[in-house]
């Protein structure tokens, strides 16, 4: 690979929910990063996310990020179509979770994503958000699965999730790979705290990963960490 990554990750409960439905992924043997957040509010979110972060990490990278690409694809559609029958069997609504993938290859950095889970990368001095929430209306701290229509006027409802219809639709973006770049996933507990300025201040004044995970547990903690809290730092250096 034309560059080496250096990434580290980490989860916490906050300072409000009494269970942690996020759950993350750190996989430098593989290139791949991912933070999945199990949906607040709805039936074993904590056990959509971790089934989640449990199959993508079983996978193996024999081909071309192409066909690495397709294997996170066809786990993630396997993983919905689990959920959906949990949700039936347990004569539940729905058990559902958000997801954020980051894939490394030698020209190019992947993301893919589910929800409103977030992917930003710093690079050249600045912040850029490379996720577009799948989010109808303002979001909450509660922000359900549902249709736009059905909801309150200017309620947040998130539009799409794993395990939330028969069929999954992932987005996927695109970013270089040089050295000097920094990649953050995070669960939107992490967001709803800090600004991006706030986000890019931790990335421009990290020397490394761990140290930046730290500075955003240590600010998000600090306020009303109302939701659970994940983020995972990727940074790509000199060979």
């Amino acid at each position: 690979m034309t560059t080496r990554f250096f990434s580290a990750g980490r989860t916490e409960i906050g300072k409000v929910r009494r269970l942690n439905e996020d759950a993350i992924l750190v996989r430098e043997d593989l290139g791949m990063w991912a933070v999945a957040d199990g949906l607040g509010g709805h039936s074993a979110g904590d056990y959509a996310s971790a089934l989640i972060v449990e199959r993508l990490s079983a996978l193996r990278r024999d081909g071309s990020a192409y066909d690495f690409i397709e294997a996170i694809e066809d786990s993630l559609q396997q993983v919905n179509a689990e959920l959906r029958a949990a949700a039936v069997s347990r004569r539940v609504d729905v058990i559902a979770s958000t997801v954020v993938v980051l894939v490394h290859d030698k020209d190019f950095v992947l993301c893919g994503w589910v929800g409103d889970s977030r992917a930003y990368v710093y690079t050249d001095g600045g912040l850029q958000q490379l996720t577009s929430d799948h989010v109808h209306g303002v979001k909450s701290d509660e922000t359900q699965f549902g249709r736009p229509a059905r909801a309150q006027p200017g309620a947040g409802v998130l539009t799409r999730a794993i395990g939330a219809e028969d069929r999954l639709y992932l987005d996927w973006a695109v970013a270089g790979s040089r050295p000097g770049m920094q990649f953050l996933l995070c669960s939107d507990g992490i967001n709803k705290e800090l600004s991006d300025e706030e986000l890019g201040l931790a990335c421009r004044d990290a020397n490394e990963p761990h140290e930046c995970v730290a500075r955003l547990f240590s600010l998000s903690l600090r306020r009303s960490a109302r939701d659970n809290l994940s983020a995972v730092i990727v940074r790509l250096e000199e060979p």
